[in-house]
């Protein structure tokens, strides 16, 4: 598989075994533990045998949770117990559930785990200087690898937390992290629309960038995503002409929200018409992928409902454009849709009259939902008027008491630096929240329609390792 499509998927999963000599077990757990990239099969939470020793002692001192450590070799748990040492403690304890979960098998012990693809060559030459070794297993039938996301360069990084956010993308499923970042930062901007707010953002990316924000490092990894949100709102407000308010700085390239509110309103249900074909095209592919053409076919996320959609959009342009031919390949279109979705939906549905009922009540739930959810993007214009309304308020402010005299030109300065940053503050988050609203319950709710595990790799680095890190 190339770079590109794997840019479209998770990250490709193997099923493997850990093997290694009975003496050399703890040796090899180490240096999995380190390399931090195979999911085991027993966690380390699953204690339902007895505690062993380091676990018994890691009790005794009454510790909070702490950061677990692993020991090159075999330590003297006692001693352990003495120092107060609960982080080398607690990583003994986990290499001690692992130890009794190996399977013997004469003179070695095996674990079977998930590890990526990638990583498997690089784990058995890791492994193979402590005499152990990883195996490829064949997947066991019936059941999905853990899932995740590819975090290759500092964009798709900054953007895997809005997916996260909302679930675990299902391992046979596309991963949608690009292009939900980008309708992200584009209807935010939307919404955020001015120029100067935008470039605040957008400098604030860069500070965040320059890790000068030291109380906050785990923002260091957003910049990217926050600096295309910024870049979004420039390019919004220089089409609206809004460079903190209505200022006169820049000129109108597009419309003014608040002279031309019905236009920007369409165009807002357009663009979120748009997203919304993309999401049914990509719950396409996940539904083919999850269950195969069939399902693909009949889900009300595949096929039959993108062909409800289309039919519902081709009869709203056929009633305004007063064509009838469009009107009425529109409304085919649609009922054609409902059939297939119906038949899915019965099928499911346990049949007979009850079934019927079902089915009928979860068709028009169909056609309601795409109703509102085209009609829910109007936000993205009704939030754009709320913030060049605020803006114009400030900047009308501000110039009322701008030509009044020395003082009130003082009083002038502050009004529009405070209610620049009120209006900064507000609309920053309520455009935040909103976007991520219609992401999540428009967009999301077609392209998934379940959830996967996600892949959580047995990592504790070893003492020596943290003592050189600086």
């Amino acid at each position: 598989m190339n770079s590109r499509a794997e840019s479209w998927t998770p990250a490709r999963m193997r099923r493997v075994a850990v093997v290694a000599p009975r003496p050399a077990l703890r040796e090899v757990l180490v240096r999995v533990a380190e390399a931090g990239c195979v999911e085991l099969d027993r966690g380390v939470d699953d204690g339902d045998e007895a505690p062993g020793p380091a676990a018994r002692r890691l009790r005794s001192l009454g510790a909070a949770p702490v950061r677990p450590l692993l020991s090159p070799t075999p330590p003297d748990l006692d001693a352990l117990r003495a120092q107060g040492r609960a982080d080398l403690l607690a990583g003994e304890e986990q290499l001690e559930r692992y130890q009794r979960a190996a399977v013997p098998h004469g003179a070695v012990a095996a674990l079977a785990g998930w590890c990526p693809a990638a990583d498997v060559e690089r784990l058995g030459a890791r492994l193979a200087d402590a005499g152990g070794a990883v195996v490829p297993l064949r997947a066991p039938g019936g059941v999905d690898p853990p899932t995740r996301l590819s975090e290759a360069g500092r964009v798709r990084r900054s953007m895997v937390p809005l997916v996260r956010t909302y679930g675990t993308v299902p391992y046979t499923d596309i991963d949608p992290t690009l292009p939900a970042g980008v309708a992200y930062v584009v209807m935010f901007g939307m919404m955020f629309g001015d120029a100067g707010h935008g470039l605040l953002l957008l400098l604030g990316a860069l500070l965040i960038r320059s890790g000068r924000l030291r109380r906050w490092p785990a923002l260091r990894p957003a910049w990217p995503f926050l600096a295309a949100a910024g870049g979004t709102s420039v390019l919004a407000g220089v089409a609206y002409g809004e460079f903190f308010g209505p200022t006169g700085v820049l000129p109108v390239l597009w419309l003014d929200p608040l002279d031309e509110p019905m236009r920007l309103l369409g165009s807002a249900v357009a663009f979120g018409a748009v997203l919304l074909a993309a999401s049914y095209a990509a719950g396409i592919v996940n539904r083919w992928r999850e269950g195969g053409p069939a399902r693909a076919l009949y889900a009300a996320s595949g096929v039959a409902g993108a062909a409800v959609f289309l039919g519902l959009a081709l009869l709203a342009c056929g009633v305004l454009l007063r064509t009838p031919v469009l009107a009425g390949g529109g409304a085919v279109v649609g009922v054609a849709g409902l059939a297939l979705a119906g038949t899915g939906l019965f099928a499911t549905s346990g049949g007979g009259a009850a079934g019927a009922l079902q089915t009928g009540i979860q068709l028009f739930d169909v056609v309601v939902r795409i109703g509102s959810n085209t009609i829910s993007f109007a936000r993205l214009a009704a939030f754009g008027l709320t913030h060049a309304a605020l803006g114009s308020i400030v900047w009308q402010g501000t110039t009322a008491l701008a030509g009044a005299g020395p003082v009130a030109f003082a009083a002038a300065v502050l009004v529009f630096v405070l209610g620049n940053a009120l209006t900064f503050a507000l609309e920053a988050l309520v455009a935040g929240v909103q976007a991520l609203r219609l992401e999540f319950y428009e967009l999301f709710s077609r392209v998934f329609d379940a959830e996967g595990r996600p892949f959580r790799p047995w990592h504790v680095p070893t003492q020596s390792r943290t003592e050189v890190t600086p």
